[in-house]
């Protein structure tokens, strides 16, 4: 039966051989270059081969960060890449309104998580999930998405938050050195490669700023200090105070250059890793002083002395073991530096204290030269995962913020990836099926529950078959019978285990099971587990020991008497504290071992990723060579498949991968409901869900109903307005699908209802604008009128003020200039009355007659002219100047300009001058006190030339006397 997958029908292996050549040939021939596809769900058709030469397309164009529907492929560069993860590309992908329209990154998984914090998507929770084999980039990953969470979510508004912001976001920063340091090593397939499991939860508080942090381990593989594999080296710590250490610390920590030690192998390789400033730095920022750095770099150089303690086979089994002529000093130095007896440091490790009976009867026994060997790695596996815990929770303490303070957390795992080594033991078994877990949560999360959900809901789906690993996990931890529960069982009964006896009891009781398989050529007892990634070989010899994990009572003792103050605070002196052996031995209880300790960890890890919104980096290795540039084309297509990563393509691609309730749903889109008309007709590509009516809705969901329906309603009216002539398709079909209990959709449709909520709540913001303008202006309008009237007021009043005060004065100047004036008046008739009663002098005929011509006719010209200079001297007294001209034409005796001048008669020239006075009853006088003229009081002779209108203010209109 074929299926109908993406438009492409899927058949049986062999046709889809027969036609990938085809479908290649056409597919590379498109218009759009494999480098530029940016997501894997756009190539047609999606098979595994086709997937990998698009990523091999991008990885050699630089471009490293692929989507794949709902995971980001994250290929290992291998090389630094500048600018790739600058705090400006963050602030980018921060400020950009769709984050997810840019180039696939890993900043775009930060992006989403964040902003998902402050939506109504629940849970609110998120975490994020880095898988991946050892080496693919898993750390780093980790480490840079760390930086742009304290970059972006630390954004304080007051300087006493910016500080606490800066004090949170360094500490954040400095615990990855540390915990690098102490927990990474250099293996076969990766020089930095985590050798224990952490989840980091990132603590936000309302507002979305960082407030803290929370650091949760898992499984530190502490065998890796006494022993390690070919071409391996120890943790990190080791290298780094051997060659950072100056001359006084090597003197103080008893370590001489050149000095060989037993646990620190390949000393001579350098590593970007063997850093021990920064360490030491990041320890500082953490709250960790410098004594307590001396104080535990003293214990650490303690541990590699103790690894040059050898032993020798005693001839006699009632003698203990002795050690080494060589390795004496080193047995000296160790317990110096530790701080303990050296005589109880070697009895602890030579001599094994028996309890037996009843009464807890105390024997000792002389240990084997293995027995010792084993009692010192013991004890300084002890002594080092006491001090990694110690760090751990000095690191919580430092960044952990309250519980009140934080109401959201984006968790990032960090889990060792899937390891496949030529000698694994418990430890691979442990991280393998760590990997397990997390790959069923995938599956479960990703293809397995989509489908399911699908059904539930009503959802017409073509189910897509996928690789299944249920089968694995019931093999490692099923129940009743399983590889962890019979390791478990032979940790529990006291008898001697056998490798080869466990084998032959893991291969009998699970004979049968699908995923267990055994290698008939292998010398060494094993047996094999087919994981997801591939089968791997597990090898019997020393798994039961080190699944119990025993500690004797006696190192514990031992190091409870250290006057080192750092093992005297991780090994309190508690008398009420009982050894895990008391406790055994008292009750019946199963003692706890390493795999059953994991797997409760691993359930509680597993609950909190249910808890939240999970989002997942798979991470690619392109070469096992850490080579740049180099793109081994088999190495990563199983990597391909054992990721699922086709299966992820081809659901993501088919569904609906957005999912959101009915109520967030109608919370986060109830403005949408203005666009088009509530009328059922508007439903024209939407699917009503099967059986909707045969489960009844409770009364919230009735509620919520008609308000999902105009949500609804408005649908096509809103993809009618995004549609363009070129694409008639969204006019015909919404990619909208409304379930019983959720609204499923598809990436274009949520971008859709997104641009259509930001243009309803832009539209709202400009109707409070304009309502919030129109109230400003109208009440603008009203200050205006009343400043319009308050002004013109006061300006009245000032006017009126005004006109007032020039009133006052011009009635002051009024009453002065007519008391003036009648003051004048009275002066000039006083004058005329004095005059009046003097005769007026008569010139003698004898004067007359005497003068000569000459001075007759100059006197005649003097009478004539002397009005003119009382004209000139009273011209600022009212006279203009058009009429003082006029005067003084009148006396030269100028021709006038007009010719319609009229010729006086004799009878108006000898008629005098007229005053416009009224005609006075008496003589005439001159209306001047006193006069520059020799004869300004005798009145002039009339004659033919003289010329009227001089004197029209002063004189009388009859006739005046002839001299």
């Amino acid at each position: 039966m074929l299926q109908q997958v993406n438009g492409h029908s899927l058949g049986s292996d062999a046709e889809g051989r027969a036609s990938l050549k085809g479908d290649l040939r056409e597919f590379l021939g498109g218009e759009i270059p494999l480098h530029q596809l940016d997501d894997l769900t756009k190539v047609n058709p999606v098979t595994l081969e086709t997937v990998l030469r698009c990523l091999q397309a991008r990885y050699t164009e630089d471009i490293f960060y692929t989507n794949a529907g709902c995971t980001l492929v994250a290929l290992n560069p291998f090389k630094h890449v500048p600018q790739l993860y600058a705090p400006e590309l963050m602030q980018e992908y921060h400020a950009a309104p769709q984050p997810q329209k840019l180039k696939p990154h890993i900043f775009t998984v930060g992006e989403q998580t964040y902003r998902n914090v402050k939506s109504l998507i629940e849970p609110v929770n998120q975490s994020i999930v880095v898988s991946g084999e050892s080496g693919a980039g898993k750390t780093w990953t980790s480490r840079c998405l760390m930086k742009f969470y304290a970059v972006v979510a630390a954004s304080p508004t007051s300087c006493e938050n910016h500080k606490i912001a800066e004090r949170i976001e360094q500490r954040i920063l400095n615990s990855n050195p540390v915990m690098e340091a102490f927990g990474n090593a250099c293996t076969l397939r990766n020089s930095n490669s985590s050798r224990f499991g952490k989840f980091i939860q990132l603590q936000l508080n309302r507002a979305q700023q960082m407030t803290g942090a929370a650091v949760q381990t898992y499984l530190l593989e502490k065998t890796r200090v006494a022993c390690q594999a070919s071409s391996e080296r120890n943790f990190h710590i080791f290298y780094q105070i051997c060659k950072g250490a100056t001359k006084d610390e090597r003197l103080q920590w008893h370590l001489p250059e050149g000095t060989a030690f037993s646990w620190l192998p390949n000393p001579e390789s350098s590593l970007e890793e063997d850093c021990f400033e920064v360490t030491r730095e990041a320890m500082l920022h953490l709250g960790i002083d410098t004594p307590t750095q001396n104080n535990i770099f003293k214990v650490l150089a303690g541990l590699l002395h103790l690894g040059n303690v050898h032993f020798v086979d005693s001839e006699d089994e009632a003698l203990p073991c002795q050690v080494m002529d060589d390795t004496k000093v080193s047995v000296r130095t160790s317990a110096l530096l530790l701080q303990l007896p050296e005589k109880m440091l070697l009895e602890s490790m030579q001599i094994r204290t028996i309890k037996a009976g009843k009464q807890q009867q105390v024997f000792q026994k002389p240990c084997s030269r293995a027995e010792c060997d084993t009692r010192r790695d013991c004890l300084a596996k002890l002594i080092y995962a006491r001090l990694f815990d110690w760090l751990v929770s000095v690191i919580n303490s430092s960044i952990c913020a309250d519980s009140k303070s934080w109401t959201a957390f984006i968790g990032l795992l960090d889990v060792y990836g899937f390891e496949s080594f030529p000698n694994n033991s418990l430890e691979q078994l442990c991280i393998n099926y760590a990997n397990e877990k997390l790959q069923q949560h995938f599956v479960a999360h990703y293809l397995r529950a989509q489908q399911e959900e699908y059904e539930v809901e009503g959802l017409e789906w073509s189910f897509v078959n996928y690789q299944d690993n249920q089968t694995c996990l019931d093999l490692l931890e099923g129940s009743p019978i399983s590889i962890c529960s019979l390791i478990n069982e032979e940790c529990r009964l006291n008898r001697p285990s056998s490798a080869a006896q466990l084998q032959t009891r893991i291969e009998s009781t699970l004979a049968g099971r699908p995923c267990l398989g055994h290698n008939k050529l292998s010398r060494e007892p094993s047996f094999v587990v087919v994981h997801f990634a591939g089968p791997v070989r597990y090898h019997t010899a020393g798994l039961v020991e080190k699944n119990k994990d025993p500690v004797p009572p006696e190192l514990t003792e031992l190091l409870q008497q250290s006057q080192d103050p750092l093992l005297t605070m991780l090994f309190p002196a508690n008398p009420e504290e009982k050894t895990q052996e008391e406790l055994s031995g008292q009750s019946r209880a199963p003692a706890l071992t390493v795999v059953s300790k994991f797997k409760a960890s691993l359930e509680q890890l597993l609950q909190v990723l249910h808890n939240t919104t999970p989002h997942y980096i798979r991470c690619i290795k392109p070469n096992s060579q850490s080579q740049p540039q180099t793109f081994l084309q088999e190495e990563v297509l199983n990597q391909l498949e054992a990721c699922g990563l086709v299966e992820t393509i081809h659901i993501s691609a088919a569904g609906f991968p957005i999912r959101v309730s009915h109520q967030n749903f109608i919370e986060r889109y109830k403005l949408l409901r203005r666009l088009g008309p509530r009328i059922s007709s508007g439903l024209g590509g939407l699917e009503p869900a099967k059986g909707s009516s045969e489960q009844p809705l409770c009364a919230k969901e009735a509620t919520l109903q008609p308000l999902l329906q105009d949500i609804l309603h408005a649908l096509p009216a809103l993809i009618q307005t995004a549609a363009t002539p070129s694409d008639p398709a969204k006019n015909t079909q919404i990619p909208l699908y409304c379930g019983r209990t959720k609204i499923f959709m598809t990436d274009s449709m949520l971008e859709l209802l997104e641009c259509g909520r930001a243009q309803m709540l832009e539209q709202c913001a400009r109707c409070i604008q304009c309502g919030w303008r129109r109230h400003r202006l109208q009440k603008q309008e009203k200050q205006r009128r009343a400043a319009v009237l308050i002004q013109a007021a006061f300006r009245s009043w000032l006017t009126r003020k005004h006109i007032r005060r020039l009133h006052i004065a011009a009635t002051v100047i009024k009453h002065a200039w007519h008391k003036w004036r009648i003051r004048m008046a009275c002066l000039a008739s006083k004058e005329l009355d004095g005059m009046e009663e003097k005769p007026m002098p008569q010139a003698p005929g004898t004067l007359r007659s005497s003068m000569s011509p000459a001075h007759t006719r100059f006197l005649g010209a003097i009478i004539h002219l002397w009005p003119l200079g009382l004209v000139l001297a009273n011209s600022a007294d009212g006279i203009r100047g058009f009429q003082r001209k006029l005067v003084a034409r009148a006396c030269l005796r100028l021709p006038s300009d007009r010719p319609s001048n009229k010729v006086q008669t004799p009878q108006q020239d000898q008629a005098g001058i007229t005053s416009i006075r009224a005609l006075p009853q008496g003589s005439i006088k001159f209306h001047c006190r006193k006069s520059p003229l020799q004869y300004a009081d005798i009145c002039p002779d009339p004659s033919a030339s003289s010329v009227t209108g001089f004197n029209q203010i002063l004189l009388e209109s009859h006739r005046p006397v002839q001299v």
